[in-house]
């Protein structure tokens, strides 16, 4: 391969996004964008919690290791939480977590929390392209990769 193709496939390159969305809240709020046909990057994979203090930081490590370029963590606005101080834990166990994965060497930016409302269809569209390009800036995930060998299984 030459330097052409290596310059033409990083030009290319989009991210793989794991998208972690609060069933209330930033769920519905994903629901609504596309029932309102906003347009938004198609690199997000969502999976869907019950409340975003559901998300066990494990979660976010094991994406980022399975290939996953970012991980976005969204979910109701801290005191409209639909199960009362979810989003509270959330925010503090995010907090450190940030702090964790600065001390191994992943990005800031590469890791994303947001507060989206059932109601926010355009800011979950805003929320996902300022994701995808603070993503597509950093380029692919070189850290925590964990790349299997299948003969030595």
């Amino acid at each position: 391969m030459n330097l052409d193709e290596v310059d033409s496939k990083i030009e290319n390159w989009e991210p793989k996004i794991i998208a972690f969305l609060c069933n209330w809240c930033s769920y519905a709020g994903a629901d609504l964008a596309g029932i309102s046909r906003i347009q938004y990057p198609p690199n997000v994979r969502v999976i869907r919690v019950p409340c975003s203090g559901r998300v066990d930081p494990f979660f976010i490590i094991k994406s980022l290791q399975a290939g996953a370029d970012g991980v976005l963590v969204s979910g109701c606005h801290p005191g409209d939480c639909h199960y009362l101080t979810g989003n509270y834990f959330a925010r503090r166990r995010f907090t450190i977590l940030k702090n964790i994965l600065e001390y191994i060497g992943i990005e800031e930016g590469r890791v994303n929390f947001s507060w989206v409302s059932a109601a926010e269809g355009e800011k979950f569209a805003t929320v996902i392209k300022e994701v995808t390009e603070s993503v597509k800036a950093l380029g692919p995930a070189k850290r925590l990769i964990k790349r299997f060998n299948y003969r030595k299984l």
